[in-house]
């Protein structure tokens, strides 16, 4: 799988990782990367995360998705 690096406004760059690469590992936005540097390359490595917050962040997304729907249910 291929991508590209998009310059952002501060000039650092930004690696945009595909919908379907994120689902197969499990990763959501908000998620953090450790950057392994290697000979051959990089290796990027998910950082293990308090699954509280991570459920959390899921929980808020959710209620975010369903605000309409949630404010109707609590009346």
């Amino acid at each position: 799988m291929k991508t590209l690096i998009h310059k952002l406004d501060d000039g650092s760059g930004a690696v945009i990782l595909p919908p379907e690469m994120l689902d197969s590992l499990k990763l959501q936005v908000g998620d953090q990367l450790q950057i392994i540097e290697t000979d051959d390359g990089v290796i990027l490595r998910p950082v293990e995360s308090n699954d509280v917050e991570r459920q959390m962040r899921a929980a808020r997304d959710v209620m975010d998705t369903y605000e309409v729907a949630l404010q109707r249910l609590a009346k």
